[in-house]
């Protein structure tokens, strides 16, 4: 892991805010930008009563590989990813990610691009309980 990423796991327990904050403190940046994304009570119109996450073998390097991907091509300082797996409830917490840099603009831009990424790239699955009784695989290939 290059200096610039800090922290990167997954985790079956729940995630701490400030440890991802703490693994970024440095004096050189003016601006850290945090996302926390939580097990919400909805989707697509139908209430949720809670998820699992799974996470193929390869996740946690794949989640490495974009994080370096975001520290070369960002001006940034700091670079931190934590995404939970297992089994959550309305309200925890799913995934954390920040980023630091000089200025605010770079950090928000590399946050942004973060989060896309990890969304789109990492195999971490989600299985939705709903309400109704039925549920719904998302992130599959």
């Amino acid at each position: 892991m290059s200096s610039v990423v800090r922290l990167v796991d997954l985790r079956d327990t729940p995630l701490d805010v400030a440890e991802v904050v703490a693994a970024l403190d440095d004096d050189a940046s003016g601006g850290l930008t945090l996302f926390v994304g939580r097990v919400r009570d909805h989707d697509g119109g139908k209430g949720v009563d809670g998820l699992d996450y799974s996470a193929h073998p390869t996740a946690l390097d794949t989640m490495r590989e974009v994080c370096e991907r975001v520290a070369a091509e960002y001006d940034v300082h700091g670079v931190a990813a934590v995404h939970r797996v297992g089994t959550l409830a309305i309200g925890d917490i799913a995934v954390v990610i920040a980023t630091t840099a000089a200025h605010r603009g770079t950090a928000f831009d590399a946050s942004r691009a973060l989060i896309d990424t990890l969304k789109a790239e990492v195999p971490i699955w989600k299985h939705q309980r709903f309400a109704d009784g039925s549920d719904e695989w998302v992130g599959t290939p």
